[in-house]
């Protein structure tokens, strides 16, 4: 697969020539011109201000003075890549390039909570609730512990494993629960909302099996499979799941399906638990058949082929790369790659654009939803081509 190499080789190089350092989607509020205002109390005003700035083609950062930064989640998803790349070429440049990012990656880490966590290097308003920047997710925590737990099977630093394993108790102390009537419950996405979302839960459980396997703590497994079936009992009949529980959270994407379906599988791996083998197959069914065209093009929604979004690729090849279910529907992997390659990967600079939408392409350079997502994607697909 020549052709990934390549792509590969034109992405590093971008990524490299920034340092890591980038933009965000969802980064708006910034912006050093708004926070001079005084909308930045007013919550719709910072809600339109960050869809502003994530719907428009036109980059206004650099207008509103937004500055580039280290994205944590970020941080994880090129530490991951590297780990790949380490085991794929234990180069000094490898090695140099994953001690950067480690000390990065934890330098950014959150403090004042019961371990190792991080959040988003932006203010975030929903419609719901507002969270600061640098107060820590799930998902970013996650990501970062994985991270940090790759790096340790690549540079056998126990520190880095003590670290990753400090991220459970985050998980287990300082997130909220949402119980159901068969004393399953769901994580909280941060310590400060109440949130029932169902990839984030299964995002959490996912790690906490992986720990497990260190360090066969009940605490883990126990926590890790009451999380798992509070998600799996509110999958929908045709495999799919809702965002999350909430009146407002009844739309299926893409990429957060993928996320529970590789959580699913890797619960599965860690722990040998295999009662929710037909969940995941058909869960695994609805992805490929809903999410997908003939031609290559990855969806964002399950019901409309608009926007046609980075993320939604790259999850796609996350999921080919790990998990062998994938490996008889290699056809359509290979045309989503080639497609993505073709449409949405600048030739002159070699980063990939965010979204096409019907009319327009938003070619905004984003560092952690589109750089770091393809570079462990195309990275995890040329070490798992390698090994097999």
């Amino acid at each position: 697969m020549k052709y990934i190499n390549n792509s590969f080789i034109k992405l590093r190089r971008y990524c490299e020539k920034e340092v890591f350092r980038g933009w965000d989607p969802y980064d708006g509020l910034n912006s050093k011109i708004f926070n001079k205002t005084p909308f930045k109390y007013c919550s719709l005003a910072r809600l339109l201000w960050i869809q502003l700035f994530k719907r428009s083609a036109i980059n206004l950062r650099n207008f509103f003075i937004v500055p580039k930064g280290y994205n944590p989640k970020g941080l994880a998803l090129f530490l991951s890549g590297y780990v790949n790349l380490y085991s794929l070429q234990p180069s000094n440049a490898n090695r140099k390039a994953l001690d950067f990012l480690v000390g990065e990656l934890l330098n950014s880490r959150s403090k004042g909570y019961s371990g190792s966590c991080w959040g988003y290097n932006f203010d975030w308003q929903s419609r719901s609730f507002f969270i600061p920047q640098y107060t820590p997710n799930v998902i970013v925590s996650t990501f970062s512990g994985n991270a940090l737990i790759d790096a340790y099977k690549a540079l056998g630093s126990d520190e880095l494993l003590e670290l990753a394993k400090s991220t459970c108790d985050f998980i287990l102390n300082d997130l909220n629960r949402t119980f159901d009537e068969r004393g399953n419950f769901c994580f909280s996405y941060t310590p400060i909302d109440k949130s029932a979302i169902f990839n984030a839960s299964l995002l959490a459980a996912k790690f906490l099996s992986r720990v497990y396997g260190y360090t066969k703590e009940d605490r883990l497994i126990n926590a890790a499979r009451k999380a798992v079936a509070f998600c799996v009992d509110r999958q929908n009949n045709d495999g799919s799941w809702f965002y999350g529980m909430s009146n407002n959270q009844k739309w299926i994407d893409s990429f957060h399906t993928g996320y529970n379906l590789e959580s699913l599988y890797e619960y599965q791996k860690y722990t040998g638990d295999g009662q929710y083998e037909s969940n995941l197959q058909r869960g695994i069914q609805f992805y490929l058949d809903k999410f997908f065209t003939k031609d290559g093009i990855a969806k964002y929604y399950h019901d409309n082929i608009y926007p046609i979004d980075i993320h939604s690729a790259s999850q796609l090849l996350v999921l080919a790369a790990k998990c062998s279910l994938f490996r008889q529907n290699m056809e359509l992997v290979e045309n989503v790659l080639k497609w993505t390659i073709e449409n949405m990967q600048d030739n002159k600079s070699g980063y990939f654009y965010y979204q096409k939408k019907r009319f327009t392409t938003t070619k905004i350079p984003y560092m952690r939803w589109s750089q770091g997502w393809m570079f462990y994607a195309l990275s995890s697909l040329l070490k798992e081509f390698k090994e097999n």
